[in-house]
């Protein structure tokens, strides 16, 4: 990624008083990730990283977290920073770690209690927000449809991917398809999220997916007296698999895609407890 266009000028606020705050960040910074999958042509996404912004540590710099305990001037700025890179109006979500998926029209607000976003309008980003969940990206061969979806394990055992794909579908009217065929028209993109060598969790995490899909056992390695290493990435997989989605693309469970051990690169809960956000978008231009 290159850099791109000029350098803006930010209102930053401090608790001591809002003050201009001149920071360079490019128009798209050279860090952040943009998907290498075969999207439509005016589809566009990309997922953000610590690179960039005006939040000061310990959510140094590009938080996009409005309740992480961040300045809300400083991610207010992010924010308005993350619009003028896009070129199109990021539409945040009150994330729960549920299946609930939020239609976004032409007024859509950031608030909607939900994890997952789906829009067929031009100039509207669908977001999630990360720091060790996996986010999700996804479109169509017509890209007539977009659509992200926050992915932690709760969510993932819960059937966010499988709510937001129906409704994803719901919406594909100019692909004239349904069902498996819409399946087969669908593009995924898994972005960074906490690796298999990081996410230590307990027994009922495993149960949560094998009373599912007997088939999840393959993505929990056993780990001392009652605890396993569980492979977020791959549980998606197999879940996106199962709904008859094959064209998915991104994380492949390699160290470079771990939040955790990436930690100049990407904010991280696990790792960190005090941590900032990024954000993963789609959106049609």
């Amino acid at each position: 990624m290159g850099l791109i266009g000029d350098y803006p000028e930010v209102p930053y606020g401090t608790r001591k008083g809002v003050q201009k705050f001149r920071f360079k960040l490019s128009i798209m910074q050279t860090d952040w990730i943009q998907p290498q999958w075969p999207a439509p042509a005016g589809v566009r996404a990309l997922c953000t990283t610590r690179s960039g912004g005006v939040s000061a540590a310990p959510f140094d710099g590009f938080n996009l977290g409005m309740n992480v305990g961040d300045d809300p001037d400083a991610v207010a700025a992010n924010r308005q920073a993350l619009q003028q890179a896009l070129g199109a109006r990021p539409v945040f979500l009150q994330q729960v770690h549920g299946a609930g998926v939020a239609w976004l029209d032409a007024g859509a607000c950031d608030g909607a209690v939900a994890d997952g976003a789906v829009t067929v309008q031009r100039g509207l980003a669908c977001s999630v927000m990360v720091a060790d969940c996996l986010p999700v990206l996804f479109t169509t061969f017509s890209g007539t449809v977009v659509a992200a979806a926050h992915a932690g394990w709760r969510g993932l055992a819960g059937g966010v991917l499988e709510s937001t794909l129906q409704q994803l579908w719901r919406h594909s009217t100019a692909d004239s398809v349904t069902g498996v065929s819409a399946a087969a028209q669908t593009l995924a993109w898994l972005g960074p999220c906490i690796g298999s060598q990081a996410f230590e969790v307990g027994p009922e995490v495993r149960q949560a997916f094998m009373e599912q899909q007997l088939r999840s056992q393959e993505c929990f390695v056993p780990q001392g007296r009652e605890k396993y290493l569980a492979d977020l990435q791959g549980l998606a997989r197999q879940r996106l698999q199962a709904a008859g989605v094959t064209h998915i693309y991104g994380n492949d469970g390699s160290a470079c895609w771990c939040t955790v051990s990436e930690p100049a690169r990407f904010f991280s809960y696990r790792r960190d407890r005090v941590s900032g956000r990024m954000a993963a978008c789609i959106w049609r231009e």
